[in-house]
């Protein structure tokens, strides 16, 4: 009976800190992560009451941006070049079906292997916002503080192709992740 009454006071909760969040305050914090000269044109996805992803703005440019989720713990704020949406969207639908991050890993190693899910060719940039709960004032969407980090795919890329090491090898240098499969990719978390 406990359980049932923490899930039932959790879904309340989530249900009321997203009516807190205005569409207006939520399409802006959902371009934090994007570059400055790409925000106006980006398209915004957010999620509805109901937790489901909707395209908030559809933008002319090249870049989607997902709003943070009230249902997660902190912020999180990614935006991305669209040709990496179909392997994003199939990550969000796993997830959706209660899958965890390894799962989720597994199913689409085997989609990409498959060929029934394609990566981009050619290098392609995910930017995230991150941090605390706190760093958003959801009424006036005023931001106090977070952090960035910028990943670049590259699939199929090793350390020996790009010269860059494994692993980092000093706050906020580059280094290679997932070396040699189709999710390669760089990643830069500035200090």
């Amino acid at each position: 009976m406990k359980t049932f009454l923490t899930l039932l006071l959790s879904m309340f909760m989530i249900s009321a800190m997203a009516q807190e969040r205005s569409r207006e305050v939520v399409l802006k914090t959902a371009l934090l992560a994007a570059p400055e000269e790409m925000r106006e044109n980006a398209t915004v996805m957010g999620f509805t009451d109901d937790g489901k992803m909707e395209v908030l703005h559809q933008g002319t440019n090249d870049l989607i941006c997902l709003a943070d989720n009230p249902a997660s713990d902190g912020i999180n704020i990614a935006c991305y070049h669209k040709d990496l949406e179909p392997f994003m969207k199939r990550g969000r639908e796993l997830r959706a079906e209660g899958k965890g991050r390894m799962d989720v890993f597994s199913i689409r190693d085997g989609e990409v292997n498959d060929g029934k899910l394609s990566m981009p060719q050619q290098p392609t940039t995910l930017f995230i916002f991150y941090g605390d709960e706190g760093i958003i004032n959801w009424e006036t969407g005023e931001v106090n503080g977070g952090k960035e980090r910028y990943v670049i795919y590259i699939p199929f890329a090793t350390s020996e192709t790009t010269g860059l090491p494994l692993k980092p090898i000093a706050p906020g240098a580059p280094w290679l992740m997932d070396a040699g499969t189709y999710r390669a990719h760089i990643m830069i978390t500035p200090e």
